[in-house]
């Protein structure tokens, strides 16, 4: 009974538009996505040529099984704009997923229109695979990008655009999408004015804004722009359910600086690998931003062309002109002992009670760098003090400097499987020594 019911109301609903002619969505001519990486937001734009005929058309949309978000969608004319007028999008009561556009023309003729709308369940992310030559002082990059279509829409030859940067939604795509009916209400739209107080276009109408600020900055390309529009060349089939890599760049020939770090508190007893480049033209880079992603490093093993994967980090957003510092995790080619050879404490102070108020801890360090590689490496050696009151004596042959108030870095290069050991006196002041 309830399907005879149904049945009875879509055909009263088509009655309604009877005396006009209703327009048959055709196959797209091109559609392109604008694709957010930090929300679940996709702006779709589908062009498409419809026949109208002279006075008033129906165009009929729906979104089932989909998470197109209605309360976005948008219908422009692309010529004769004067002579057409889109006078409502209706949504009928009690028939889910679907909207009817009420379109009055002048002239009987086809004519390009671009519908245009939000939905979730299309995401991009960006990695970046890097691998080192053999002597560890230059890079080949390549950057990808993966684009997952999880939407429910298959969108063919589809113009693919990357916004790198945050937007802040009022409501997320995903619910919109799903509730019944759209606004929360059943029925005809309010007129336009009305309209624009609703959260959903107010959504729409900062989404747009932002999407405009970002068109703008791609033309500047400055990195320090809050957007940025990362457009991929050409066109890509995104079947639903499909997840697709696409190049994005690749260059040969980076200079980079291979070093390790120790330093006991943060990392451990292990020294750890880096590698440090910068987005720039010194280094072959800077053509614009690097949207954050995995890289992953590898390096040439010998004439043939073998890897060896040597580790990977997560970046962050990369401006133009920023410095890139990756760590590579723990390695035992190069070993740091720390041993403590010394302890005093002298020059005491007394009070008037005639107990300690003060006195000087000095303690002497000795420390024992080993380089296991076949080739020369570079070694930072960050040693933490308690506190700021103190002073350091160094060996001279060792290059030093005050990293910050509490602590200082050493720094050695050293040959292929060369040892080298040097020490430090440093001296703590504590208590009324310190003033």
């Amino acid at each position: 009974m309830k399907n005879k019911i149904f049945l009875i109301f879509l055909i009263f609903v088509l009655n309604l538009f009877a005396k006009v002619d209703l327009v048959t969505l055709p196959s797209r001519e091109k559609v392109q996505l604008t694709i957010y990486n930090s929300a679940d937001l996709t702006l779709v734009r589908d062009e498409r040529i419809l026949t109208l005929k002279k006075g008033e058309n129906s165009l009929q949309f729906s979104w089932a099984n989909t998470l197109i978000d209605p309360t976005s969608l948008d219908l422009i004319p692309k010529q004769d704009v004067a002579s057409i007028n889109i006078s409502q999008l209706i949504f009928p009561p009690r028939v889910s997923e679907l909207g009817l556009w009420k379109i009055e023309s002048k002239f009987s003729k086809k004519i390009p229109f671009e519908i245009s709308y939000f939905t979730s369940g299309i995401s991009w992310e960006a990695f970046y695979i890097g691998t080192l030559s053999n002597d560890e002082k230059s890079m080949e990059l390549k950057g990808y990008v993966k684009v997952i279509n999880k939407s429910g829409e298959d969108y063919e030859n589809a113009s693919v655009r990357l916004v790198v940067g945050k937007i802040n939604l009022l409501e997320m795509i995903r619910v919109l999408a799903k509730r019944y009916p759209p606004y929360g209400t059943p029925g005809y739209l309010p007129p336009a004015p009305l309209i624009e107080k609703e959260r959903g276009v107010e959504m729409l109408k900062a989404a747009k804004a932002v999407l405009a600020e970002a068109k703008e900055k791609e033309i500047i390309k400055e990195g320090v722009s809050e957007y940025f529009l990362y457009t991929i060349e050409g066109t890509e089939n995104l079947p639903d359910k499909w997840s697709k890599r696409l190049l994005s760049f690749s260059q040969k020939d980076i200079p980079v600086e291979f070093f390790y770090k120790y330093e006991e508190e943060r990392y451990g007893k292990n020294a750890r690998r880096f590698i440090k480049f910068a987005n720039d033209q010194n280094h072959k880079l800077g053509k614009e931003p690097l949207p954050d992603g995995l890289i992953k490093i590898f390096k040439y093993t010998n004439k043939e062309g073998n890897l060896s994967y040597m580790g990977s980090d997560k970046t962050k957003y990369i401006p133009i002109g920023e410095k890139v510092e990756l760590d590579l995790g723990e390695s035992k080619e190069v070993k740091i002992d720390t041993k403590l050879m010394d302890l005093k404490k002298k020059n005491f102070v007394f009070n008037k009670d005639g107990n300690i108020s003060g006195w000087e801890e000095e303690k002497i360090y000795k420390i024992k760098v080993t380089n296991y590689k076949n080739l020369p490496v570079k070694v930072e050696i960050k040693r933490n003090f308690p506190h700021q009151y103190w002073k350091i004596e160094v060996d001279k042959n060792i290059q030093w400097e005050k990293y910050d108030i509490g602590s200082v870095k050493f720094t050695l290069t050293l040959a292929p499987f060369e040892t080298r050991e040097f020490t430090y006196k440093l001296i703590l002041f504590e208590g009324d020594r310190r003033y």
